[in-house]
């Protein structure tokens, strides 16, 4: 049996290359409805576990509330948890690798139309443009099954794709 040399210690993955074609290809893989809301459903568990140890350092307890109580109401809460949601979005699509942690798993990155890494300010905006998308009976999500190149209202208002990568 042929052993196979050792290279050393693992190098990490080669940045993406920010062309939204796909090598070899003529077509652009866009990611429709389904793959999309499944990396949501992951960084959905991964926020809401982060989202869990720091209630717990604040001393909120997010299992005993009632949204009826304006005492278990904590301001302070709310807040962090928006900021915190909204950065870990645009970070994440803004950085190098141009995705959240369920989009990188499931082979996603989001890229302006042109095929160009996010800026955080494209970031920011495709996150608040998700407000839109949700207030209006989510149909600005349900928008993605049925465009043509699976753009949901809030990638039409920030201008943005979302690409499969091999």
């Amino acid at each position: 049996m042929a052993s196979v040399p050792d290279s050393g210690p693992a190098a990490p993955p080669p940045p993406p290359v920010w062309n939204a074609q796909p090598a070899g290809q003529g077509q652009v893989a866009y990611g429709g409805f389904w793959v999309r809301f499944l990396a949501y459903i992951i960084d959905s568990i991964l926020l809401n576990i982060v989202i869990g140890i720091i209630a717990a350092i604040m001393g909120v307890n997010i299992f005993d509330m009632n949204p009826e109580d304006a005492a278990d109401f904590n301001p302070m809460f709310s807040v962090v948890v928006v900021v915190i949601v909204w950065l870990y979005f645009a970070l994440m699509e803004s950085s190098e690798r141009g995705a959240t942690l369920g989009k990188m798993a499931l082979g996603l990155r989001v890229v302006s139309n042109s095929g160009q890494r996010l800026s955080f300010l494209n970031a920011t905006g495709r996150y608040f443009a998700k407000i839109l998308s949700a207030i209006i009976l989510c149909i600005g999500f349900l928008m993605i099954a049925f465009t043509d190149r699976k753009r949901g209202l809030h990638d039409m208002i920030a201008g943005t794709l979302v690409v499969k990568y091999p």
